[in-house]
This record gives C-alpha cells, sequence and structure tokens, in this order.
C-alpha cells in the first residue's frame, strides 16, 4: 500500500515505537558496553582478528534502519537516528559526570572508579567520531535505500539491503576511524583496522538478511505500509516525518 506525504503524518503504525525504543538500546549496547572490550577471532586469510565486541551489536542497528526505511520510509527512519543520536548524547554526558564524581572511600569503590574511567572514560576524538559516523553512515544508508526502492519499483529487496548497508557502513568506518585515530595511530593501521571493522560489520548485515527479510514482511502485514518515498523532503537536518 503506497500513500503520499500528507497522509503519513496522521497514521499511527503499531510496532514503530517497539522498534524504535529496540534500535536505541542496540546504540547504547553497541557504544557503552561493547566498545569497551577489544576480542580476537581466527579468520581465513586474515588469520588473527582483534576488533571491538561493539561490532556484535552495531550492525544491527542497520538493520533496523532497513526495517524502518523499507517499510515507512526514510522519515521515520530519520526520526529514529536522531532519536539514537540524542540518546548517544545523554549517555556520553552522563557517563562523564558519574566518572568525574568523586567516589566514598573504601577500596570497593577505588576499583570501581578505575573499571568506570577504563570502560566509559573514553577520549573526546573517539566520542565525537563514533557519533558523527554513526549519524552519517545510517542517513546514508537510508537514503540510499529509498531511492533504490523507487527506481526497482520495489523489487531485489536482498540486493538493496546490501548494497546500501555495504555504502552506509564504508561512510561510518572511514569518518569513525578517521575522527578517533587518525595522527594517533600511523596511516597503515587506521587503513587496516577500518578495513576489517567494515567487512565484519557488512558481512554480519548480509547474514542477517534473510531475518530482515521477515521481520519486513511480518511488518508489511501488519501494518498496512510499504512506503515509497516519492514526495519524501531527504533533508538530514529535519524530525518531523
Amino acid at each position: 500500500m503506497t500513500i503520499n506525504q500528507t497522509s503519513i503524518e496522521k497514521k499511527s503504525y503499531k510496532y514503530y515505537d517497539f522498534l524504535l525504543a529496540g534500535f536505541v538500546a542496540v546504540l547504547l549496547c553497541s557504544n557503552l558496553i561493547g566498545a569497551g572490550k577489544a576480542a580476537q577471532v581466527q579468520l581465513p586469510f586474515f588469520g588473527t582478528v582483534v576488533f571491538g565486541a561493539g561490532v556484535l551489536f552495531f550492525p544491527i542497528s542497520y538493520a533496523f534502519g532497513n526495517i524502518f526505511t523499507e517499510v515507512y520510509g526514510y522519515a521515520y527512519d530519520r526520526r529514529a537516528v536522531w532519536c539514537g543520536f540524542g540518546a548517544l548524547i545523554f549517555a556520553v554526558v552522563m557517563s562523564q559526570i558519574v566518572i568525574n564524581l568523586q567516589p566514598a572511600p573504601g577500596a570497593y569503590n577505588e576499583h570501581l572508579q578505575e573499571g568506570l574511567e577504563s570502560v566509559f572514560g573514553n577520549t573526546w576524538r573517539i566520542v565525537f567520531g563514533s557519533i558523527v559516523a554513526f549519524w552519517c553512515g545510517s542517513l546514508v544508508n537510508a537514503y540510499l535505500l529509498a531511492k533504490m526502492k523507487l527506481r526497482s519499483s520495489g523489487k531485489y529487496l536482498w540486493l538493496r539491503i546490501i548494497a546500501s548497508t555495504a555504502v552506509g557502513q564504508l561512510v561510518d568506518s572511514i569518518l569513525f576511524y578517521m575522527l578517533a585515530f587518525y595522527g594517533v595511530w600511523s596511516t597503515q593501521q587506521v587503513i587496516e583496522v577500518a578495513f576489517v571493522q567494515y567487512i565484519l560489520k557488512t558481512s554480519w548485515e548480509i547474514l542477517a538478511v534473510p531475518l530482515t527479510y521477515k521481520v519486513v514482511g511480518f511488518l508489511k502485514s501488519k501494518e498496512n505500509e510499504d512506503y515509497y518515498d516519492t514526495k519524501t523532503d531527504f533533508n538530514p537536518f529535519k524530525y518531523k516525518v
């Protein structure tokens, strides 16, 4: 079912708010839980690969973005991205406030303070790079998916998901590692780590395509919606749908 931009503002969706909550939760996990640990895995051709554990969470946010755009349209995904952006800013500010509070006396509190500083005490460059990269990459992904849906008349969802995600993740990876580590690491190391992270995140998303298909099909049926962005204002700085 295709509807125009005016009527979508008056329509209420049953599952959008639940998906939005899940999307924000995934973003917070990827930036506040996973980012605090470096893990390693053995991969064919690459050997031992060290990566941030946040890669387990972050690609899921792109799956959410694909679902938002495919079912509800670009504007609803843009709203989700801004909600996630705000949640990340709030989490960063509050984590810094908690870290800088004077801990109570005692060995337990001293060790807890060290742990909090280790996990949540990222430099401003890492925080800034993470948030900017997420915002740009997610909106690029949504824009491309919406435009390709129009060009393909809604066909080839699997190809549109993979293509838009690949470009969005590329933008995200380049921006994050350049903003966070350029000048700190060697240029070669920045490129190598960004490339490996990009491959891991994109591969994760490709593996999730069958599940994305099922969720999209379920939502289109239940919401009675399959939105085409024929008259959408693609201004990334708008919040209104």
